[in-house]
C-alpha cells in the first residue's frame, strides 16, 4: 500500500507552508521533525484525511484520498492523536474495543472474536490489570498506552501517530517504538511525529524535516540525519556522536 502526497500545502492560519512531495510505502517509519508549531500535528490530520489542504493532491494507492469512503478509509487508515480527550467514562477495554467499530456493519455488537482482539492489544501494551478501569482515572501514559490499544485493535495498514511516547517512562517508550517498528516489518506503513531526534535515528527508516522557512527535506534517516540538516531545523548547535555503534545527538551548550 502506498501513500503519497504531490505538492501539498498543509493549512496552517497565518502561514504560508511550503509544498511537500512524498511517496510512503508499506514496511516503512517515517518519523516528522521539526519545531514547535511547524505543522507536524496538520500534516499527520491532513494524511489521515481529516483536514482539507489548502492544494495539492493525497492519494492511497491509485485513489484520491477524499473519494473514499470513511468507513472504508478508516479500516486502512488509523490516527492516534497528540492530546486524548475522554467525552464519557470508558473503561480501557471499551476504549479499546473502538478500534473495531470500522469493521462492523450499523448496530452490530462486538463479537468474541472482537474482545479477543482488543484483549490481545490490552496485552500487547501491558495494560491488562487497568482493563475494568475507567480512563478518566489513569495517568497520562496510561492514558497514552490506551489510545494505542485502541489503535492496534483497529489494526489499519496505515499507522498515523502523533507523538507516541508523550507522557511514557523510558521503559515503555522503548515497549512502544518497539512495536510501531515491529508493524511495519508486518507490512505496514508508520509516520509519526517526534521531539526527540535520536528516536527517528534509532527507530525510523526514513524521515520528514518540517522546516519553518524552507522546503521540507524528504528522504532515508541514514542520509538526513546529519548536523547540516538538524542545526537549521532546529536552530541549534549540535554534537554528534555514537554510543556502541549507535548515533546520537545532543544540544551543544
Amino acid at each position: 500500500m502506498t501513500l503519497s502526497v504531490d505538492a501539498l500545502v498543509i493549512d496552517i492560519p497565518k502561514r504560508s507552508p511550503e509544498p511537500l512531495t512524498v511517496t510512503m510505502n508499506t514496511g516503512q517509519v517515517w518519523g516528522v521533525l521539526g519545531p514547535n508549531g511547524v505543522g507536524k500535528t496538520t500534516l499527520l490530520h491532513t494524511l489521515a484525511g481529516l483536514k482539507m489542504p489548502r492544494k495539492g493532491r493525497l492519494r492511497l494507492n491509485d485513489a484520491d484520498l477524499s473519494s473514499i469512503h470513511r468507513m472504508s478509509l478508516a479500516q486502512q487508515v488509523g490516527i492516534m492523536f497528540q492530546d486524548h480527550q475522554d467525552g464519557f467514562p470508558a473503561t480501557v477495554m471499551e476504549t479499546a474495543l473502538l478500534g473495531r467499530f470500522p469493521h462492523l456493519s450499523p448496530w452490530e455488537m462486538e463479537t468474541e472474536q472482537d474482545i479477543k482482539i482488543a484483549q490481545h492489544s490490552i496485552d500487547r501494551l501491558e495494560l491488562s490489570l487497568l482493563a475494568g478501569r475507567s480512563v478518566t482515572q489513569l495517568s497520562g501514559g496510561e492514558r497514552q498506552r490506551v489510545a494505542l490499544a485502541s489503535l492496534l485493535t483497529q489494526n489499519p495498514n496505515i499507522w498515523l501517530v502523533d507523538e507516541p511516547t508523550n507522557h511514557l517512562d523510558l521503559h515503555h517508550q522503548v515497549a512502544v517504538m518497539s512495536l510501531l517498528q515491529e508493524k511495519a516489518r508486518e507490512t505496514k506503513l508508520v509516520v509519526m511525529s517526534l521531539h526527540d531526534v535520536n528516536l527517528a535515528a534509532r527507530w525510523c527508516s526514513h524521515v520528514i524535516l518540517q522546516y519553518p522557512d524552507r522546503p521540507a527535506l524528504v528522504g532515508s534517516a541514514e542520509s538526513l540525519l546529519t548536523l547540516e540538516n538538524l542545526e537549521p531545523l532546529y536552530q541549534q548547535k549540535l554534537v554528534r556522536g555514537e554510543i556502541e555503534g549507535r548515533l546520537v545527538f545532543m544540544p551543544y551548550i
